[in-house]
């Protein structure tokens, strides 16, 4: 299952409470105060990591409580800390502030650690307050309390190209061709009902891209019909998007329109997004059942592989071309 958009419940752990103590020893009958501080309230961490794909393991538990510290003891003996919490998540993985709305941080580097709920700081022992003034203090501090939050946590995938089109446009079958990806491919509309990615090993060397296949478009997709615009957002932080239209359609530059614009609907930094055009299912197009390819488009058959590698490495080449831009740059927060 792919899940690609959840809410956690986190706690941090509390501060372990000061000791109230004095030294007793045989010699001095009057020792001075020894009570120990109080150990700090483990941390909660989210850590990106590269070995995960979906929020599948982290929906199925909600709640996270990290380990409160431990009391002081007499000796001037501090409290264990708490033991901090890592829960890893996908590369992509956007956290926010479920109550403020608040972006906290865009995860996009493998084992990068984010600091989301800080443990309690441990309560002072009464040898930690002693003063010129109060040499013996009669009190010690309480821990205080970690922090407590609710966070949504919305998955964007990491991809360079993705691949727009209507349902039924040839998309999977040309993933599956071009990488190691089995998405579902059947002769009847989505098939596909959630993002698949393939990883494409150029020849030339050992360069390689990632392509993001999603759920068919159609027209007033924003409007809901259809599977909506929701899995859009898998395809936000691409370099690149490779347009398909069917070789059967009677007007491909209308429905490579109609695409364009369920496309700006969601988010306006598609736009400037490059954008390579390409006719699907060349098989079809026969002497009996003529097509006329628009200017600069590129035509091709997944099912024969006629022409993929003319679309392959002009894809390579536009990847190449926007290496250097940011993933953050593309992302509509």
């Amino acid at each position: 299952m792919f899940i690609d958009e959840t809410t956690i419940q986190v706690k941090a752990g509390d501060g372990g409470n000061g000791c109230h103590s004095y030294e007793r020893l045989k010699y001095i009958p009057k020792g001075g105060p020894d009570g120990g501080d109080g150990g700090r309230g483990g941390h909660i961490y989210l850590v990106g990591s590269s070995n995960i794909h979906t929020l599948q393991d982290i929906a199925y538990r909600q709640n996270y409580k990290a380990e409160r510290g431990a009391h002081g003891k007499g000796k001037n003996m501090t409290g264990k800390s708490g033991e901090d919490i890592l829960i890893p998540i996908p590369l992509g993985t956007v956290i926010q502030d479920d109550l403020t709305k608040e972006i906290i941080v865009d995860c996009l580097d493998d084992g990068a650690k984010i600091l989301v709920a800080k443990g309690g700081r441990g309560g002072r022992g009464n040898a930690a307050l002693v003063t010129r003034k109060n040499p013996n203090p009669e009190q010690c501090e309480p821990g205080k309390p970690g922090e407590e939050k609710k966070l949504r946590l919305i998955l964007k995938v990491l991809a360079d190209v993705g691949l727009v089109g209507r349902p039924n446009a040839g998309k999977s079958t040309f993933l599956s061709r071009i990488s190691a990806a089995r998405p579902k491919i059947a002769d009847y509309p989505f098939t596909t009902k959630e993002p698949h990615l393939g990883i494409v090993r150029m020849k030339q060397g050992y360069d390689s891209f990632v392509v993001a296949d999603i759920p068919g478009l159609i027209e007033n997709c924003h409007q809901g019909k259809g599977l909506g615009i929701r899995f859009l957002r898998h395809i936000e932080r691409t370099k690149a998007l490779a347009i398909m239209v069917e070789a059967s359609s009677e007007n491909p530059l209308n429905d490579a329109e109609v695409l364009l614009n369920e496309l700006t609907q969601y988010s306006e930094n598609f736009t400037n997004k490059p954008k390579i055009f390409i006719l699907t299912k060349k098989d079809l197009i026969t002497e009996e059942t003529p097509v006329v390819v628009p200017d600069g488009w590129l035509t091709m058959s997944a099912v024969t592989g006629n022409g993929v590698n003319d679309v392959l490495q002009r894809i390579y080449e536009i990847v190449q071309e926007n290496k250097n831009i940011e993933e953050s740059e593309f992302v509509d927060y």
